[in-house]
């Protein structure tokens, strides 16, 4: 039978004696079975008196890794791997036994590959064990970014349905305290759904063996006293191994021995004091996050290990080595007091742990934000990869970690400037986009797969001789060939000449010209050759443009002014953007008035200042600054006229602020076209900008043109410019007739006219013919144009 290693508190002294005692696991389990028996239903009558578990408790959740995944997707696949080749050995004649059997030749080995290759491809997991199917288990990497890249590396899904309205699991929910960010969750159905992990959250992973330590085997278990009515159960994992007397002394053992290093420091110990037991946790898949160890009221990170963080004398695990700092899950988190900075050390208090910074409750993306505690909402973060960076003046914490901004420091006069502002307009200098604000790069690919046909034929590639090929720095305009592909018209002959092929090139569309950035030859999957174009366009802003500040205003351009026309400061300053205040009353937006407050200390004061979450610099010292270098301590200025010269008439709130060009630009959604390509069925201008499309008139916009009584712009709309048909009706009958001299119904040519339709009224009929109903046609004798139509 086994032997159980097992401690005792001596009531005598403070020792702790190892006892050794030998059972077998089922005696262990009936002893646990009776114990929780005598608990729920005797002594506290827990069947009637507690509450259920909540399942939206982080405690209680469990975080699948990408390594958790992959292990059940491969698990199943490599079961069918083994499925198919028993089936295929069991085919093969076993009376042959003499002769010798290669199970090499019937080993499928691109099975695995391929189901593992396409699980992550489309992102489905579906695991025949478990009958468990997922989507959007993977997801492409967005690079827009280095921010967007990193928020999108920190993104959890849960696996609630999307469709269903319930608040629970969308809430915010107190146990997610420094572990969920509270800020950066998309809208829509996903709201609450889609989150990111905190900036210094940790998610704990399975180990392979999930055997203990000598030390926690040892010191964790405990036999049932019997001079004890109502003894704590101790668990590992779920796993009821004994029982403890005093729970408190076991879970200051364990956290010495975690601090020590004697054990790992992911594992965990808490106490239920509702259920009497003592919890062991080391699994995969728990939110854990650090804080300072306090001993006796105070910090055990002092002032010299923070220099010996800065001089890289000490590192991280050497705070954890030394047991500085340690990692705490949310259930053992209830069983601590932990304070918020050190102000709230005072003389008397219990607190057990601090927090390292209250900033770090923040995603990666959120803690970017300037003052975010005195926001209403956060914003947007997708951006464009802007030309080059500028050193941030009013920066934060998190800040310091991002090498790469994707955003420039812009001047901004807060105030009301002609009518092209309203409606979070911006108006911007010319100037200030001459010497290279918000100039952007954009990329593009463009590519071909070089197939191979029947008969050992190939898709080619014709060179320069025959039409330009882009190279390496070539500029290309619209309409002008990337690529020039071939492929073969007849592929069965066996040698083909030239004039057997068509040519299929690909080609470059845009308004504004592009250079070739990289040219790339590589191979598929299937051997394919595969020839691949990345084009770069430099874009300067332009009417239209998006924009946005790291505090979610984003604006549209409304206006490029001249310098000259522009209003300018006492100091010949002159805005590089004017916003309109009225963006502030509904929005909320206090974070960007201290920015700007703070970017124009530090810009005057030749120094970064401190924008961090709940620890930035207040706006009492940055008004200090300002004063003591004779400006206004609000940061106002008086601008003059760039019109008149005239000073104008209010105190003109005057800064940096830093500003982000995003991804949406006019030049990629202008779109208009005379004539073009249309569908087969329906003869209607195609849909989408991509493939030259035309502007859809839906319902909303007849009802309006009918509203205004536009006849006539109706009819060009829906009819002229859409899909005009000119279809012959006989006058007798009212069919459709098969030809302009014939009316197969009437057998006559007599009464047959031509009617202007669409051809989607045309082809209903024709489906309505098809159906058994006889749609027939009542003409005028003046205007062919009135249809009414009856079924038969």
């Amino acid at each position: 039978m086994p032997s159980i290693f097992l401690i005792c508190e001596d009531e005598d002294s403070n020792l702790l004696k190892v006892h050794r005692w030998v059972s077998s696991q089922v005696e262990l389990f009936f002893i646990f079975l009776t114990n929780e028996a005598y608990q729920y239903l005797i002594l506290n009558d827990l069947l009637f008196s507690s509450n259920p578990d909540d399942r939206d408790f982080y405690g209680n959740k469990r975080i699948e890794l990408a390594g958790s995944l992959l292990a059940l997707l491969f698990e199943d696949v490599f079961k069918t791997f083994n499925e198919d080749l028993w089936l295929t050995v069991s085919k093969i004649d076993t009376k042959r036994r003499c002769t010798p059997f290669d199970i090499s030749r019937h080993i499928k080995t691109w099975m695995i590959t391929e189901q593992l290759n396409r699980a992550i491809s489309s992102g489905n997991w579906i695991i025949k064990r478990f009958r468990m199917m997922r989507h959007g288990v993977t997801q492409v990497v967005s690079r827009l970014s280095y921010v967007a890249a990193l928020g999108h590396m920190t993104r959890m899904t849960s696996q609630f349905e999307k469709t269903r309205k319930v608040s629970g699991p969308r809430s915010i929910h107190a146990s997610q305290w420094g572990l969920i960010c509270p800020s950066d969750t998309p809208e829509g159905e996903a709201c609450g759904l889609v989150k990111n992990v905190a900036l210094m959250c940790h998610v704990t992973r399975t180990k392979l063996h999930q055997n203990h330590p000598p030390e926690l085997r040892i010191f964790s278990t405990i036999s049932k006293p019997r001079n004890v009515l109502s003894p704590y159960v101790i668990y590992v994992n779920g796993k009821p191994i004994g029982f403890t007397q005093h729970p408190g002394k076991l879970c200051v053992l364990i956290r010495g021995l975690r601090r020590s290093g004697r054990i790992h420091g992911f594992v965990s110990v808490y106490i239920k004091q509702a259920y009497q037991c003592v919890h062991v946790v080391s699994d995969g898949g728990r939110f854990c996050r650090p804080y300072i160890i306090l001993c006796n009221g105070r910090p055990l990170v002092t002032e010299s290990v923070l220099q010996d963080l800065r001089h890289n004398v000490l590192n991280w695990d050497d705070l954890l080595k030394k047991g500085l700092v340690e990692y705490l899950d949310v259930n053992e988190l209830n069983d601590c007091l932990v304070a918020m900075d050190e102000s709230c050390l005072t003389d008397g208090n219990h607190y057990t742990h601090m927090e390292i910074d209250p900033a770090t409750i923040l995603g990666v993306v959120a803690g970017l934000i300037p003052y975010p505690d005195h926001n209403q909402s956060r914003g947007k973060q997708s951006r464009a990869q802007v030309y080059y960076s500028i050193i941030i003046i009013a920066i934060t914490t998190i800040t310091i970690i991002i090498t790469l901004p994707a955003g420039q420091n812009a001047v901004v006069a807060i105030m009301s400037y002609s009518g092209y502002d309203v409606e979070d307009a911006l108006v911007i200098n010319q100037a200030s986009v001459d010497r290279g604000f918000a100039r952007a790069c954009v990329y593009r690919r463009s590519g071909v797969h070089l197939k191979m046909h029947e008969n050992a034929v190939y898709d080619r590639l014709m060179g320069p001789s025959i039409e330009r090929v882009a190279y390496i720095g070539a500029c290309v305009n619209d309409r002008q060939i990337l690529i020039n592909k071939e492929m073969p018209v007849v592929s069965s002959s066996a040698v083909l000449d030239n004039t057997e092929f068509k040519r299929c090139p690909v080609d470059y569309k845009g308004i504004e010209p592009s250079y070739v950035e990289k040219v790339m030859f590589s191979t598929s999957e299937g051997n394919q050759a595969v020839v691949k174009v990345l084009l770069r366009q430099t874009r300067r802003p332009e009417v239209g443009d998006k924009f946005s500040s790291r505090h979610g205003q984003k604006g549209v351009v409304g206006l490029i002014v001249r310098q000259e026309d522009l209003p300018f400061s006492t100091n010949g300053l002159t805005p590089d953007i004017i916003m309109n205040p009225h963006g502030f009353p509904s929005r909320m937006t206090v974070g960007k008035l201290l920015e700007v407050l703070g970017s124009k200390a530090g810009a005057i004061e030749g120094k970064i200042r401190d924008g961090s979450a709940f620890s930035g610099d207040p706006a009492e010292v940055l008004s200090q600054v300002l004063i003591d270098h004779g400006y206004h301590y609000l940061g106002k200025e008086i601008l003059y006229s760039g019109v008149t010269g005239a000073p104008l008439e209010a105190f003109i709130y005057f800064g940096p602020v830093y500003y982000q060009r995003l991804k949406h630009m006019v030049m990629d959604k202008v779109h208009a076209r005379s004539r073009g390509p249309v569908t087969a069925l329906t003869r209607q201008p195609t849909e989408g900008r991509s493939r030259e499309g035309g502007l859809r008139v839906g319902e909303m916009e007849r009802d309006c043109f009918i509203a205004y009584g536009t006849s006539q712009l109706l009819l060009e709309r829906l009819l002229l410019s859409s899909d005009a048909y000119d279809a012959c009706v006989c006058e007798k009958c009212g069919l459709l007739a098969t030809s302009p001299n014939w009316c197969q119904y009437c057998r006559s040519s007599r009464q047959v006219v031509s009617v202007r339709m669409p051809y989607a009224c045309k082809l209903l009929f024709q489906e309505l013919m098809c159906m058994r109903i006889l749609p027939r046609l009542r003409l005028r004798t003046a205007y062919h144009s009135s249809i009414h139509t009856k079924s038969k």
